[in-house]
């Protein structure tokens, strides 16, 4: 691992798109170049894998107790592109302090922007400080949902075993042996990326039948640990709320939050940012139908 003064850099990596079979998704090279993408794209969350060795060098292995990882993804990589991920010194004995965190292509481009912490801090973090304030009228695909609305609460868990495989498949970009077994807390730990996966899913059942149909991309994520870690082989509670809704000329945009419970203790913490994509929805073909039929 390179480490400069003032910043910790990570290797580079060339991540595989593991869910490139997952036809009629973002990740399918097919689907996404028919959006105006250059392929299907690697999901942010093995990005955020490539992350904790470098948290760990920033701020120690504390950061999986208390710390924060928040980034906003500026440009979508595809199969095995190269990418680094950075994340600055805080001072010396200011662990809790938040730093920037970034991860850029090997040409440069900026790929995630964001904030890392150590431990608990009063900034705000990067997704955190963004202005969420949307006009969330006119929406099709979201047109089912309301900022506010409750996301659960349901039971979750991330399986040991099922993790393990994908260290085994070389699927966990900067794999720790702390996944596989014991770690300083005791029980093996959870992935970040298998955090995001458990999470996600909980709140795409939740809100089954109430989007429309259209392609998603995800955007934006935030893992913030409060009393971590997160372990495997573990029941928790889940619950969560729509945060903000909104548009763009090409996508509309849903913001939400997610809390690991163990009991009355909060364990971690999720923000996700998710753009569906107009040209995917038949929604917004029906609208452009209706818009020009005569009267």
């Amino acid at each position: 691992m390179e480490v400069s003064t003032d910043t910790v850099a990570g290797p580079i990596h060339r991540p595989t798109n593991v869910t490139y079979q997952d036809r009629g998704s973002i990740h399918d090279d097919e689907t996404a170049r028919r959006l105006g993408l250059r392929g299907g794209t690697i999901a942010a969350s093995t990005h955020f894998d490539q992350f904790p060795p470098v948290l760990i060098e920033a701020f120690g292995p504390g950061w999986f107790e208390s710390g924060s990882l928040s980034l906003y993804f500026r440009h979508a990589t595809t199969d095995g592109e190269p990418v680094q991920a950075f994340v600055d010194r805080p001072k010396p004995g200011t662990t809790a302090a938040q730093t920037i965190a970034m991860m850029r292509t090997d040409n440069g481009t900026a790929v995630a922007e964001g904030t890392a912490s150590g431990g608990h801090h009063d900034e705000p973090t990067a997704l955190e400080a963004r202005d969420l304030r949307h006009e969330p009228s006119g929406l099709h695909i979201l047109g089912g949902v309301r900022q506010g609305d409750p996301i659960g609460p349901v039971t979750g868990r991330i399986d040991g075993d099922a993790q393990a495989v994908r260290l085994d498949q070389g699927l966990v970009t900067e794999p720790l042996d702390w996944y596989r077994s014991t770690s300083p807390w005791g029980l093996a730990i959870a992935s970040p990326s298998a955090i995001i996966s458990m999470l996600t899913n909980a709140a795409g059942a939740a809100l089954l039948g109430r989007i429309g149909e259209a392609v998603g991309l995800w955007g934006a994520f935030e893992i913030r640990n409060v009393h971590g870690p997160v372990f495997v082989d573990t029941d928790y509670t889940l619950s969560g709320r729509i945060v903000a809704l909104g548009s763009s000329p090409k996508t509309e945009n849903l913001w939400y939050d997610m809390t690991i419970h163990d009991g009355d203790r909060t364990v971690a913490t999720m923000r996700n940012l998710t753009r569906f994509m107009k040209a995917s929805s038949a929604l917004y073909e029906e609208q452009v139908d209706s818009s020009t039929s005569p009267s």
